[in-house]
């Protein structure tokens, strides 16, 4: 697990500086999200929420037909994707534990943003949508969704 230095997040120009899969990773999910669900790559993808117990960080959203899952990290499967966020924050703190929740409002909505402690895409230092845009571009969605598949029968 990758953890930030000390006041990367706090400072708008270190944060925009990180490359694409820490950005996403570790403060701006949401934006990745939200960007991949206003025009979907593939059909049948929602949002879910890790929403950690009181007291913990580790929030994270990513996007899900409830088989595969799609973050940072690209397309996996959707256990083996909480398994790893799991091991990663009981691994950082003792007694780590979340819930996982169906995201019921606008991921690239700033007001809804922020009543979640979340900045909105109007927040980030420049255009974070069209850095997602861009990140999402770059890969073969229907290929890497299909390897994710793959894996995930294998398993199941």
């Amino acid at each position: 697990m990758y953890v930030l230095k000390h006041g990367i997040k706090k400072s708008p120009e270190r944060r925009w500086a990180l490359p694409d899969r820490i950005f996403f990773g570790y403060g701006a999910c949401h934006i990745l999200a939200g960007t991949f669900l206003e025009h979907p790559p593939l059909a049948g993808f929602f949002a879910e929420r890790i929403i950690p117990a009181e007291g913990f960080s580790g929030n994270h959203i990513y996007v899900t037909n409830g088989v595969i899952a799609f973050d940072y990290h690209g397309y996996s499967n959707r256990e083996r994707l909480l398994e790893h966020h799991r091991k990663g924050w009981t691994s950082h703190s003792a007694g780590w534990h979340c819930t996982i929740e169906k995201v019921d409002f606008d991921l690239l909505d700033t007001t809804e943003l922020n009543r979640r402690k979340m900045l909105g895409p109007d927040q980030y230092l420049y255009d974070a949508v069209f850095r997602a845009r861009r990140f999402l571009q770059r890969m073969d969605h229907a290929e890497a969704a299909a390897r994710a598949l793959g894996i995930a029968t294998a398993r199941g």
